[in-house]
């Protein structure tokens, strides 16, 4: 009796922390249709803490946090984001839409692609 008590108070604290990440992001995106980006990277942080364990959803938190970065004009900083989750995760839905906001940076001229580093010997 005392291990079916147990298996159900965890089962109900997990899908508890689910419940309230969800809760986070759909508070997340309807800032975001507001245009209130201050709230977007709050409700984006608290759904983060709760997604440790939930790795799959790092890039849909990206993306919208990148997403207000633009909003507010830190096209660098959402270019840096962009850019974590192509790194992150380059086969995801993510990494795809991260690419294509990157190519809009630069084709309106806030995003310029670094070139790759070169490897010389030190002079003697």
């Amino acid at each position: 009796m005392r291990t079916l008590i147990i298996l159900a108070v965890a089962l109900t604290a997990t899908g508890c922390t689910r419940v309230s990440l969800d809760h986070h992001l759909n508070n997340a995106y309807r800032a975001y249709d507001e245009g209130d980006c201050a709230r977007v990277a709050l409700e984006l942080s608290q759904a983060e803490r709760m997604s440790r364990s939930r790795n799959y959803l790092q890039p849909e938190i990206s993306l919208l946090r990148g997403q207000c970065l633009e909003r507010e004009n830190l096209f660098v900083d959402a270019a840096q984001t962009y850019q974590f989750i192509i790194a992150r995760y380059p086969a995801s839905e993510y990494a795809y839409r991260a690419r294509a906001r990157l190519q809009t940076l630069e084709q309106l001229g806030h995003h310029s692609p670094m070139p790759a580093a070169k490897a010389s010997p030190a002079a003697l």
